[in-house]
């Protein structure tokens, strides 16, 4: 009985939300609306379970000194002081301490992250596009000319640039997206239908 009740209550939700899309009457989509209130709850017990992780982890390891402790110091005080004032201050107003963290210290970091991530980016794909057949060759004068493309200096590639983009990248783009499409939809009917169960945990 433990592990029918969740089986059949998923199976209900998903049936109705997979055919609420279809199904325009006005009670399928009451019920509908009344998922979607609780999905954005469990939404926000995720969040805060989540920030409740994140704490217990980080104190322990401050606690302990572990290696790398300062680290999870910095993401605490990050943390509370993010918290604290975003209660405090209205996040809307450009002239608090909220903003003033948000503007100098986390759009920073931000910035600091992506750019190394394009140099790391850049050097992971000239080891990996090594010309050694064709269609390498072919991948790596394709990311070149899209890199050059992005910045000033390879301005007159930026038409060239846009087609890749907008045509064969498009194209490959849409096709990912109906294969990680068509897994969900298996996915969704192996969860509704019990096949797959790992959501609730080892039998």
């Amino acid at each position: 009985m433990k592990r029918d009740i969740p089986l059949i209550i998923v199976f209900i939700t998903g049936i109705i939300m997979a055919f609420s899309d279809f199904i325009p009457h006005q009670s399928i989509q009451t019920v509908r609306e009344f998922f979607m209130s609780w999905l954005q709850i469990i939404g926000v017990l995720a969040v805060g379970l989540g920030l409740v992780s994140l704490v217990h982890v980080n104190v322990v390891k401050v606690k302990r000194k572990a290696h790398g402790w300062g680290y999870s110091l910095i993401t605490l005080i990050g943390l509370f002081l993010m918290l604290i004032t975003g209660s405090i201050w209205n996040y809307r107003d450009s002239r608090n301490p909220f903003q003033f963290l948000f503007q100098y210290a986390l759009l920073p970091i931000y910035a600091t992250m992506f750019s190394l991530l394009a140099f790391y980016i850049a050097s992971a794909a000239f080891r990996a596009f090594k010309m050694r057949s064709f269609l390498a060759t072919l991948v790596l004068v394709t990311a070149v000319i899209v890199m050059l493309g992005q910045v000033p200096i390879g301005a007159r590639l930026s038409g060239v640039k846009s087609w890749i983009m907008e045509v064969p990248n498009m194209a490959g783009f849409r096709a990912i997206l109906l294969g990680i499409g068509l897994g969900g939809v298996a996915t969704a009917l192996k969860i509704i239908f019990g096949i797959e169960r790992s959501y609730m945990g080892r039998d």
